[in-house]
């Protein structure tokens, strides 16, 4: 195979009170790559639609380039080169794993193109590094899901630790994007740096609970889980409307509803997909009041990951 064709999905970090260690991955948005082996060494980055021009062509800041490079260089294969093209299907800086989408469809493809030699799961360091170059931090909570599909926990770091975990088959989540923008790094720097011990057991609880309420399935659990004491009070200030956009999802219907990732993206969780629906409409409605205009995605947990599509 010389070219290959690769779409990788969107993403939802953090899910309430997991932050930087919970993860699930949505069907729609996500990015396409097309990758094209060549004669020469190296990765071109020949075009980049989506972005209004926004992205870096250089391999070595480009989130795809980065960890396709990282990847040949840790198989030895510095001698292929590639022609890449990028399509992003989805808003930079939106909360939805934007650079992780794009990082997982590189590295997949190139792996895909080099005759498998590493698992999907072998990729993630490569992903990764596609997200240091985003936002400064090599986190796996978009990347994970992103290219392994599911709900992911980051148990560990170092030693990098990754579990994959069932959820229920009638789970959906409801995704609005406002058309605002909240930038990765402001949204780290705006967190507090220390927490009570109060505050953590009752963010640990919710964290138990939630990976209790999907595993066994328990919706009941799952809503009284999705709740986060330390990150969300800190960002909700962020996003205009936010708690009454959090109080519209939760009328409708919701299980939960809070930020995704570092925003400004917010997704609810509901039993079904027509709950879900209605879910998505009323967050979307409440942004109108106040003349924000958003766009809305319902779906499924992703269990598939990246997918191969035709040429």
């Amino acid at each position: 195979m010389e070219k290959i064709r690769v779409y990788a999905p969107a993403t939802v970090a953090n899910v309430a009170c997991g932050f930087d260690i919970f993860g699930f991955a949505v069907n729609r948005p996500g990015d396409e790559i097309v990758l094209e082996k060549r004669t020469e060494p190296g990765i071109s980055i020949i075009e980049i639609t989506g972005d209004d021009g926004r992205l870096p062509k250089e391999v070595a800041k480009n989130t795809a380039g980065i960890a396709i490079q990282k990847y040949l260089a840790h198989i030895g294969r510095e001698d292929q080169g590639f022609n890449l093209s990028l399509h992003k299907d989805m808003p930079l800086g939106s909360g939805l794993g934007s650079s992780a989408a794009s990082a997982v469809a590189g590295v997949f493809a190139a792996n895909e193109l080099m005759g498998k030699p590493l698992t999907q799961k072998e990729l993630l360091p490569f992903a990764m590094e596609g997200e240091r170059v985003a936002c400064g931090s090599a986190h796996a909570d978009n990347v994970g899901p992103s290219l392994l599909g599911g709900f992911i926990i980051i148990r560990s770091y170092d030693p990098l630790d990754i579990i994959q975990i069932a959820t229920p088959l009638d789970l959906y989540a409801s995704i609005v994007h406002p058309h605002i923008e909240v930038n990765t790094k402001d949204a780290r720097g705006i967190l507090d740096k220390e927490i009570s011990l109060s505050t953590t057991i009752t963010q640990m609880g919710n964290v138990a609970g939630l990976v209790a309420g999907l595993m066994l399935p328990d919706y009941s659990l799952i809503g009284r889980s999705l709740v986060d004491v330390i990150i969300e009070p800190s960002r909700a200030i962020l996003i205009p409307q936010f708690a009454e956009v959090k109080a519209a999802a939760l009328q409708a219907g919701a299980l939960g509803c809070s930020i995704s990732g570092s925003g400004p993206s917010l997704f609810a969780l509901s039993k079904g997909e027509e709950t879900a629906k209605q879910v998505a409409e009323a967050m979307r409605d409440q942004f109108a009041l106040v003349g924000i205009g958003s766009d809305i995605f319902v779906s499924p947990i992703n269990q598939q990951g990246p997918m191969i599509l035709p040429n």
